[in-house]
């Protein structure tokens, strides 16, 4: 199966037709750290990282991980670990996964630029969004609709973005 983004507001997944925000500066195929663009391609679906404390365990057909204090995305281009889950107790991380507000209470992470290529890209994910305000680069969701992409996505689900 593969999830449609044709364009900056519509997701498409099987039948289903649902509304989704993307990044500020639109699609691109030439995706850079911080422009603030959704990059296009055709990308694997990794993981569903959740807020267990919030949602429960979700019912999902794709390798999951709770969301623990500490957890966070590494945006940093000079660190091994660029583009990849890490622990931290640093607190002014962009992409801290435990946050206060509810938007990564639900994260599918992405495999876009999995080789980690400094600058071309970090933590591009689905995620929730309660006002569809441009994200970052992300795709996001409203609760309801990420709840059904979780019912219908299995490991061999990909995302076309573009």
């Amino acid at each position: 199966m593969i999830i449609h983004v044709p364009n900056k507001n519509t997701l498409i997944i099987d039948d289903f037709k649902l509304r989704c925000c993307i990044g500020k500066k639109g699609l691109n195929s030439n995706k850079k750290e911080d422009d603030c663009s959704t990059p296009k391609g055709l990308f694997n679906l990794k993981k569903l990282y959740f807020r267990k404390d919030r949602i429960g365990i979700p019912k999902c057909k794709i390798n999951k991980k709770v969301i623990k204090r500490g957890m966070a995305w590494c945006d940093d281009t000079k660190n091994k670990k660029y583009n990849e889950e890490i622990k931290t107790r640093h607190k002014s991380l962009k992409e801290n996964l435990y946050r206060k507000d509810h938007k990564y209470d639900y994260i599918i992470s992405t495999n876009h630029n999995e080789r980690k290529i400094p600058g071309k890209g970090s933590a591009i994910f689905i995620h929730l969004t309660d006002s569809y305000e441009p994200t970052a680069g992300c795709i996001a969701l409203k609760k309801k609709d990420f709840e059904i992409l979780l019912k219908l996505i299995d490991r061999k689900t990909k995302i076309k973005i573009g």
